[in-house]
């Protein structure tokens, strides 16, 4: 990635923080767990590739520079992810969201390979300006309309919100599955506007 290192080393911390909660969100509960518990770790799988897809992309190219065939490998692994995002899409807002991130995380991996190492060396811009100026208001109405609900959520007294089955587990509070959404969606923007 171009741009400032301590960006680009704050944006690697980002991602595999909220790669981290988000693979602690997808682990399996018990053997009879319900299709909703099903399809919120199939979501958080989904974030968590996209938050280690961030950390490795947002390495500064000082401290690692990529093999050639990265950049083919993050387009492959991304494009499929979209596909697959966009099957379920009509059920889930959540996977339409997903599959905007994956073609975000193409888009940006085409774009920094096809300038053939001059975007890291700061030498211009790369990318088509009309499509990343789509996904950066895209990602900044997300993460204005996330921060809202976020702000929004009743705050929870104790160590948990207390539901029918008892205190909901950290893992499993939904205001920290949307801080995570949120925070992820301000690092795509933050790298798209290091394109």
């Amino acid at each position: 990635m171009h741009g400032p290192p301590l960006v680009a080393w704050l944006l690697v911390a980002l991602g595999a923080a909220t790669a981290a909660y988000c693979l602690v969100r997808a682990r399996p509960g018990c053997p009879g767990t319900t299709r909703d518990e099903r399809e919120e770790q199939s979501v958080a799988r989904a974030e968590a590739l996209m938050g280690v897809g961030m950390a490795v992309m947002a390495v500064p190219v000082s401290v690692l520079e990529q093999p050639p065939w990265a950049a083919a490998v993050l387009a492959l692994v991304f494009g499929a992810a979209a596909v697959r995002s966009l099957l379920p899409a009509r059920r889930s807002a959540h996977h339409l969201h997903h599959a905007v991130g994956a073609v975000a995380m193409v888009y940006m991996t085409a774009a920094m390979e096809g300038a053939g190492g001059s975007a890291h060396a700061g030498h211009g811009a790369v990318g088509a300006p009309l499509l990343t100026g789509l996904l950066l208001v895209y990602f900044a109405v997300y993460v204005l309309a996330g921060g809202v609900r976020l702000v929004s959520v009743p705050v929870a007294s104790g160590t948990g919100a207390a539901g029918p089955a008892g205190p909901v587990a950290v893992r499993h509070a939904p205001e920290l599955a949307s801080a995570c959404r949120v925070s992820m969606a301000i690092g795509m923007f933050a790298m798209l506007l290091t394109l």
